[in-house]
């Protein structure tokens, strides 16, 4: 377990350019939790239904971080996470940088856009993996999840349930990541 933990501290400080005590310096908090991979793994390539009906997918995010919230109408951590995304996008989202909302499963527009609108989220994306084909090809099991893409599109950093993603300590792992970009 020291072992994983070294490694995935080392990959971290390699992505983004600092030493292994800076990086872990940075995994303080709720951040502790994040799951660093040792080496990136592919996101899907599934399509996912915008709030328009049209399909996207991840890839038309190519280029940027992103974090991409697996969430769902009904789960309550999700309700006390979404707050923070959107403000995490409001302080770092551009060109090379969203915060991304999936939500999987069985959610209707009218739910999300209520949901959203009771949260206060007004910027982040609505888009639905009816079937959950994207989550299961991702390993997504239980609610939320929140995974760490790269600007190739691949997986680098995983946290299970909900988080505070405009702490401090959130905020300075993003934008270390973003400044080795």
């Amino acid at each position: 377990m020291v072992r994983m933990f070294l490694a995935s501290v080392i990959y971290l400080a390699l992505c983004v350019g600092a030493n292994a005590q800076d990086m872990s310096a940075l995994l303080t908090g709720e951040m502790r939790g994040l799951a660093l991979h040792d080496a990136p793994q592919p996101a899907s390539d599934l399509p996912f239904l915008r709030v328009d009906g049209t399909e996207g997918s991840l890839a038309d995010y190519e280029g940027r971080h992103i974090v991409l919230n697996f969430w769902a109408t009904w789960c309550a951590p999700c309700r006390e996470e979404m707050p923070s995304l959107q403000n995490l996008h409001d302080q770092l989202g551009g060109e090379d940088f969203a915060v991304v909302t999936l939500a999987t499963g069985f959610n209707q527009p009218q739910a999300i856009r209520r949901f959203f609108e009771e949260t206060g989220v007004t910027d982040l994306p609505q888009y639905r993996d009816i079937n959950q084909q994207i989550a299961r090809e991702m390993g997504v099991f239980g609610l939320p999840i929140t995974v760490i893409l790269n600007p190739e599109g691949e997986e680098i950093a995983r946290l299970r349930g909900d988080a505070h993603w405009d702490s401090p300590e959130a905020v300075a792992v993003i934008e270390a990541m973003l400044a080795d970009s």
